[in-house]
């Protein structure tokens, strides 16, 4: 992989990590058409996942350190109540990583036909969550965090967004738009660190599946490209969710996913 491979995957991976367009659909877009197999390297999945943990820690760093400080309280505070979702939200895709995933991957596949069928599902589900209006909930409760963290598992399917699945599901469950994206988001810290972490071990047995080993220059240069896009991604994000703009994505995953399944079907 070269430089200019490594910035354009980075670029894509921070901004489609937190935009409602699927990080996985898009990557696999760029090594189908653009031949770029880097995509695929487990060095490279490692620091664009570190790169993308560190964004969300920089821009909600003062909702991590609210809830930090409350946990050392030490008490059943409001604080402490949100770690509790977070932890909840993490039972179905913790399920999912260990038992299912390869399971999950070899039954669909990773072609572009599963990719434009989800990015369909993910439009959908954002139309969907744009055209319901349930009562607004004041709090993320413990079973919320729970159908949100289903959602979260289930955005193992290339090509279905997780941050549209969890964000989409939570608005139809009623929960408020100002909390959501913040809770969406520090809900993946610890799955992508998880994931991050298995990939290191993949990567000390030997599976990485690129053969010629990542320069240090591209490496760097694809996490300085996914930590700032991931910043850029995440504040827009946090934004576009408050002023209930998701049907925009909503169309655009509609009309890639469309465009994905003619090009399969008629190749």
């Amino acid at each position: 992989m070269d430089w200019i491979h490594a910035l354009i995957l980075g670029l894509v991976q921070g901004l489609t990590e937190y935009l409602p367009v699927s990080s996985s659909g898009h990557l696999a877009i760029l090594s189908t058409f653009f031949g770029m197999e880097g995509a695929d390297s487990l060095q490279f999945t490692v620091a664009v996942h570190v790169a993308t943990v560190l964004s969300t820690l920089v821009i909600l760093w003062k909702e991590i350190d609210w809830i930090l400080k409350g946990l050392f309280r030490f008490q059943m505070n409001e604080e402490t109540k949100y770690a509790l979702n977070i932890l909840v939200s993490m039972i179905p895709v913790a399920v999912v990583g260990f038992f299912f995933k390869d399971k999950v991957e070899e039954a669909f596949g990773s072609g572009l036909l599963i990719v434009g069928v989800m990015l369909i599902v993910t439009a959908v589900l954002l139309i969907f969550s744009y055209m319901a209006k349930p009562r607004q909930k004041e709090h993320i409760s413990l079973w919320d965090a729970f159908v949100i963290g289903v959602a979260q598992a289930c955005a193992v399917l290339p090509g279905l967004s997780r941050s549209g699945s969890t964000i989409a599901t939570g608005l139809m469950l009623g929960d408020k738009k100002e909390k959501l994206a913040q809770f969406s988001f520090l809900m993946v810290i610890p799955p992508i660190l998880g994931e991050a972490l298995l990939d290191i071990l993949k990567a000390a047995k030997g599976e990485d599946v690129v053969s010629e080993a990542i320069g240090v220059f591209p490496l760097c240069v694809g996490f300085l490209a996914a930590f700032l896009s991931g910043c850029f991604a995440c504040k827009l994000m946090i934004n576009v969710v408050k002023k209930g703009k998701l049907i925009y994505f909503g169309y655009y995953c509609a009309i890639v996913g469309v465009a994905l399944l003619v090009y399969q079907l008629t190749r």
